[in-house]
């Protein structure tokens, strides 16, 4: 099959990777992570993450993404005392969430979750696409739902995470303001305070965007034609401020670095404009990328939309010479995903 055909196609998303490679904790301090440099030539250069400012220029731009990951595992049990495990997916409004439950099969339309005496949900609707469910959250007049999910909830760490000693904080970045993601933006773990001061002490700015890392991310391409798939909706905002940076940025030939795949989903989608809303953009090869000039990013799960980003954003023949960056990666054992180390790529 053609390379471009190729491009389109799931299975030539697939890798192997050993289960060694699975970072369970992260890095101690964060920017003692390993970083995998590529630069325009494609030239490969293994780094430390706090030699990124070494490897900036002064007047470049770092994006970042500002969401909190929100407690979003909680845990209960039916009328019948039958265990039920939830991962809150998005806020409907009214007390409303739209949820992934466990056991599915047993939760339809009409089920009652008890969460606590006085803290119960009614499944009122399922959605087709990921089969969630609609629920209406039914809580004492004077309580407030965030902050019984604050009580309530554990932070959901990703389903290959199976045996981590971190700290709950190790699983938000240092900046992280506004509530409301179900999983971190990974590629801004490994920033530190030392290091953001390194950064501004040489003339490297940074500004933010931010976008709820949902199920949009991470939900699996069921399709072998990639295009067919779907993304679920995802919230983000990019301010105002952070457009007048960008602009500033490159009308003075300063290049833009996105960190992580969230903030390259958001400044794609907004296109050089101030925007709060969703999107349900996905990026793969041909996509014709028009705001970031470099991209921080983790290592990436086989099959998965991020890795037809990271595909993407690297031109022509991007997805097999990313294949082929990965095989190197497991060779010189970087450790992989979430807690994982880190890519620095330059267009």
């Amino acid at each position: 099959m053609p390379e471009l055909e190729l491009d389109y196609t799931l299975s030539a998303y697939d890798y192997e990777l050993p289960s060694d490679r699975i970072a369970q904790d992260p890095v101690t301090p964060r920017d003692t992570s390993r970083l995998l440099v590529i630069d325009a030539e494609r030239n490969l250069l293994h780094q430390h993450f706090y030699d990124l400012p070494n490897l900036l220029r002064a007047g470049d731009l770092l994006v970042f993404n500002n969401t909190k990951v929100i407690p979003a595992r909680m845990y209960g049990h039916k009328l019948s005392g039958v265990p039920v495990e939830i991962l809150l997916m998005e806020p409907l409004g009214n007390d409303r969430w739209l949820a992934l439950v466990k056991p599915g099969k047993r939760l339809p339309i009409g089920s009652t979750i008890v969460f606590a005496e006085n803290v119960k949900a009614t499944v009122e609707g399922i959605e087709t696409t990921t089969r969630a469910r609609e629920l209406q959250f039914h809580i004492p007049a004077e309580a407030n739902l965030d902050a019984i999910i604050e009580q309530l909830g554990k932070l959901p760490l990703p389903p290959y995470v199976t045996d981590s000693h971190a700290d709950p904080s190790r699983y938000q970045t240092i900046y992280a303001e506004v509530s409301g993601a179900i999983a971190a933006p990974t590629a801004g773990l490994h920033f530190t305070d030392e290091l953001f001061q390194q950064l501004k002490e040489k003339g490297i700015d940074k500004s933010f965007v931010t976008l709820h890392v949902g199920i949009g991310t991470f939900r699996p391409v069921e399709t072998e034609d990639i295009t067919q798939h779907v993304m679920h909706n995802e919230w983000y905002e990019v301010p105002e401020e952070t457009i007048h940076k960008i602009k500033e940025t490159k009308a003075r030939g300063g290049r833009v670095i996105g960190v992580g795949s969230t903030v390259a989903r958001s400044l794609e989608s907004s296109n050089f404009q101030a925007f709060k809303g969703k999107t349900n953009l996905m990026i793969y090869p041909s996509y014709e990328w028009k705001v970031i000039d470099a991209m921080i990013t983790n290592f990436h799960l086989p099959k998965s939309t991020l890795l037809m980003m990271v595909a993407s954003f690297l031109g022509k023949d991007g997805r097999k010479f990313l294949m082929s960056m990965y095989q190197e990666a497991i060779a010189k054992e970087y450790r992989f995903y979430s807690f994982g180390d880190a890519m620095l790529i330059f267009r």
